[in-house]
């Protein structure tokens, strides 16, 4: 898909890797629907895009309400006429204290948020994309940590990333039924606001346990998952598929095994 002249909604774009893609697709012309549920960090990123010649609109949205986002869908649709793409960043971890002394209510709130905002906004988005009749992108944001990694201080948030990853590669088919490619970006630690909030919580063992973790790791930039968000948009062979970014190694594909029959 050529980038320029479409329209797309990224979620969670106040901050590190929504606000990257952000950036990145008004740069390469397309209008943006900066969304995020923080109205004072989605703003900035709407008036950085203007500023810079781009084009952009803010619109607060909780991806867990079904209200705010049929209300994003239909903001992009009456603001510039339609939807080629979403970006379905937004994300949260558990925090402390750790899995699990967690309260319910919180690793509940993960799962809201990681997966069932993801195919909420998969979902609507579809149907958008459908009636309009020209196809679309849509790639969500999934983890290392949600394909086999694992993610031992935060349990939840690897299972939130791991049903991304699988509802993702299971949208395959609607590459051929309907022109629309639904992928998936999987990277390892990457410099955003999210892992800095993780740190500052933490404290004593929990907190040395981590600088142990992190220590000789190349942390990624929000830049480096733009760029693949770009790559997949980009490249109309790609659907139902998951792009590891590790710390310190190239990026590649994840492996995807021969499709078998389920007896369905």
């Amino acid at each position: 898909m050529d980038i320029n002249g479409k329209v797309a909604i990224v979620t969670g774009a106040g901050s590190g890797i929504g606000r990257a893609t952000a950036l990145r697709l008004a740069k390469e012309g397309a209008s943006i629907v900066v969304v995020d549920i923080d109205a004072d960090a989605g703003h900035p990123t709407a008036h950085q895009i203007d500023a810079t010649g781009g084009n952009a609109a803010f619109c607060r949205a909780d991806v867990t309400q079904e209200k705010d986002v049929r209300g994003m869908i239909e903001f992009a649709e009456r603001t510039y006429g339609g939807l080629d793409i979403v970006h379905n960043n937004a994300g949260i971890i558990t925090g402390a204290p750790r899995w699990p002394d967690t309260e319910p209510a919180a690793w509940m709130r993960v799962l809201d948020v990681n997966l069932r905002g993801v195919i909420l906004g998969t979902q609507l988005a579809i149907q958008s994309m459908t009636r309009r009749g020209v196809g679309g992108v849509i790639v969500n944001t999934a983890s290392l940590a949600g394909i086999g990694y694992g993610f031992p201080p935060d349990p939840v948030y690897a299972a939130s990333k791991g049903g991304v990853v699988l509802f993702t590669t299971s949208l395959a088919p609607l590459k051929d039924e309907a022109g629309i490619r639904v992928n998936c970006v999987c990277p390892g630690v990457v410099d955003t606001s999210m892992l800095r909030g993780a740190r500052e919580a933490q404290s004593g063992e929990q907190a040395e346990a981590t600088r142990t973790r992190l220590t000789g790791i190349t942390v990624l930039q929000p830049e480096e998952i733009a760029d693949v968000v770009v790559e997949f948009i980009r490249d109309d062979s790609l659907a139902g598929r998951a792009m590891l970014v590790p710390n310190g190694r190239p990026r590649e594909l994840l492996r995807v095994p021969a499709a078998r029959p389920l007896g369905l």
